[in-house]
C-alpha cells in the first residue's frame, strides 16, 4: 500500500536531499513545497499520511500550516523540521498537535526511525476511522445508532409509516430517544412530506399557554396577544408536528386535540376562521397511557386516536448490546478540536457494561461527555467515569427476552456473556497470567487460551493492572 508524504522546506538543497533519503522506501510517494501556502492547497487537494514541515517558510509559516491542519481536522500526521535555536518553537508546534520535530541538520537514522513510527500510528488511525465509519453506516438509521434486534424492527416499523399519515405514539422511558425517533419518522417521510418538524414540549407549558402554542391567537384575544400569531399546527403544515410528554396534556386541552386528529382543523384563540392542516401528528410519552386512562386523567377517545401505530423503545438495560457502540460514537463526538477520539479501555468499558443505567441513553451520553473532558491520557479509564460508575455492581447478563428467537439462541449468548465477563474479572485478578486464571475457574489451561481466541480477550491488557 503507498502512502503519500509531503515536504514542505523553503529550501530547495533540503528538500531534495530529503526526498532523495526518503525514497528508499518505495512504499512512499513524495511531494515537495517551497512555501507554507503551497502547502496549503496541496493538502486540500491531495490525501497525505505525512506532512514534513519547517516552521520558517514564505506565505505563511510552519505554525500557522499546523493549526489549519488542526482546524480542519485533517487525518495527516505533522512532523517539524527546526533549527537548534528554535526549540521553543517547535514545543509550541507539539503543542498545538505536531507528532514529533527534528532538529536541523537532521539525522538519517533518526528521521526515517521517527517517519516509520508516525506512518505506523497514522495507519493505524486511519483503520480506526475507516472502522468507525463502517460501523455507523451498518448500525445509523437517520441518525438513530443500535445494533440492537429491537432497536432494528423499530427501524423497519419507521420505513412501514413513512409514506402514511398515520398518527404515531411512542412509549420509552426518559432518556431512551423519543425525539430522536420522531426526527427519524420525520426525515424517513421527506420523499412524501415537505414541511418541518415542530416540537413542542407539552409538559412545559401552562394550560393558559399551551392552547395558544399549539392553535396561535388573534389579536387582541388576550391581554398581551400584540398582533396575530400562527400556532405549532399552522407551522407544521405539510410536515409533521411532534407532542412531546402528551400525558400531561390537561383534560380541557384533549377535547381540542382530539379534534384537530378528527377533522384536521382548528381556530385560533380568539379567532373564528376555521384552518385546515395537513400534519402528521407523533406523540410521545414516558408515563402509561392506558393507566392515566383508568384514573380519568387521560380521555380513551384521544388515546385511541393517537395510538394508531405504537413504538415500543427498549430501555439501554434491555439492549446491552448497544452500550459499547454508543460510548465510542459519544467519545467520537466529544473529541476535543484537534484531537483524536479518545478510546476506552477495557476496565472502563467493564464499568460501562455492568451498569444498569436507568438514565438510558441520555446517561450514558452524560457520562462518556464528562470522561472526555477530565481524562488526561488518549484513553478514558474507568476512574475518568462518574462516581455512580466507579464500583461494578453484579448484574444478571441476560439479553432481552425475544420470542423470535429461538431458546437455545438465547441460552448460549447468555453462557457467552457470563463467561466473557467471568474471564476478564479472573484475568484482571490474576493480572493476566493464564496458568493463575485457570486455577481459579478451575479449567485447564488449553480451555482458558481457547476461550481467550474465541472472545478476542487479550490477556496483556491486564498485566499493567
Amino acid at each position: 500500500m503507498r502512502r503519500r508524504l509531503l515536504i514542505a522546506d523553503d529550501s530547495e538543497t533540503t528538500r531534495e536531499q530529503l526526498r532523495t533519503l526518503l525514497a528508499v522506501d518505495e512504499t512512499l510517494e513524495i511531494d515537495t513545497i517551497g512555501d507554507g501556502r503551497a502547502a496549503q492547497e496541496a493538502l486540500a487537494e491531495h490525501h497525505y499520511s505525512l506532512l514534513l514541515t519547517d516552521l520558517k517558510m514564505p506565505y505563511l509559516d510552519g505554525m500557522k500550516l499546523i493549526e489549519h491542519v488542526q482546524q480542519q481536522r485533517m487525518p495527516v500526521t505533522v512532523i517539524v523540521m527546526t533549527g537548534y535555536g528554535s526549540i521553543d518553537h517547535a514545543v509550541q508546534a507539539m503543542r498545538l498537535g505536531a507528532y514529533d520535530f527534528l532538529t536541523k541538520p537532521i539525522d538519517a537514522d533518526h528521521l526515517l526511525l521517527v517517519i516509520q513510527r508516525a506512518l505506523r500510528e497514522r495507519a493505524m488511525q486511519d483503520e480506526v476511522a475507516r472502522l468507525r465509519e463502517q460501523l455507523q453506516q451498518h448500525y445509523l438509521f437517520h441518525n438513530v445508532l443500535s445494533k440492537s434486534p429491537r432497536m432494528h424492527a423499530v427501524f423497519e416499523l419507521i420505513n412501514h409509516v413513512a409514506p402514511t399519515l398515520s398518527t404515531v405514539l411512542i412509549e420509552g422511558e426518559t432518556g431512551t430517544g423519543k425525539e430522536r425517533i420522531a426526527r427519524a419518522i420525520h426525515e424517513a417521510s421527506a420523499a412524501h412530506r415537505t414541511g418541518p418538524l415542530v416540537t413542542i414540549h407539552c409538559a412545559a407549558l401552562p394550560e393558559n399557554l399551551l392552547e395558544s402554542e399549539l392553535f396561535g391567537h388573534e389579536k387582541g384575544a388576550f391581554t398581551g396577544a400584540a398582533g396575530q400569531r400562527k400556532g405549532r399546527f399552522e407551522q407544521a403544515d405539510g410536515g409533521t408536528i411532534f407532542l412531546d410528554e402528551v400525558g400531561d396534556i390537561p383534560l380541557s386541552m384533549q377535547v381540542k386535540l382530539l379534534r384537530v386528529l378528527q377533522e384536521r382543523c382548528f381556530e385560533r384563540v380568539g379567532g373564528a376562521e376555521r384552518i385546515e392542516v395537513d400534519v402528521r401528528v407523533i406523540a410521545a410519552t414516558n408515563r402509561s397511557l392506558p393507566k392515566l386512562v383508568n384514573a380519568g386523567k387521560f380521555r380513551e377517545d384521544l388515546y385511541y386516536r393517537l395510538n394508531v401505530v405504537k413504538i415500543e423503545l427498549p430501555p439501554l438495560c434491555e439492549r446491552p448490546e448497544d452500550v459499547s457502540l454508543l460510548a465510542t460514537h459519544f467519545a467520537a463526538k466529544y473529541a476535543r478540536p484537534g484531537e483524536p477520539a479518545k478510546t476506552i479501555s477495557p476496565a472502563a468499558m467493564e464499568r460501562l457494561l455492568s451498569h444498569s443505567w436507568p438514565g438510558n441513553v441520555r446517561e450514558l451520553e452524560n457520562a462518556i461527555e464528562r470522561a472526555c473532558v477530565v481524562a488526561r491520557g488518549p484513553a478514558i479509564e474507568a476512574e475518568d467515569l462518574p462516581l455512580e460508575l466507579t464500583s461494578i455492581r453484579p448484574k444478571l447478563l441476560v439479553p432481552a427476552i425475544d420470542l423470535s428467537r429461538p431458546l437455545a439462541e438465547l441460552v448460549r449468548e447468555t453462557v457467552a456473556n457470563l463467561e466473557r465477563a467471568y474471564l476478564r474479572r479472573a484475568l484482571k485478578k490474576s493480572r493476566g497470567n493464564v496458568g493463575r486464571c485457570a486455577s481459579i475457574s478451575g479449567l485447564s489451561r488449553r480451555s482458558i487460551s481457547a476461550k481467550l481466541s474465541e472472545y478476542q480477550i487479550e490477556k496483556d491488557e491486564f498485566k499493567k493492572d
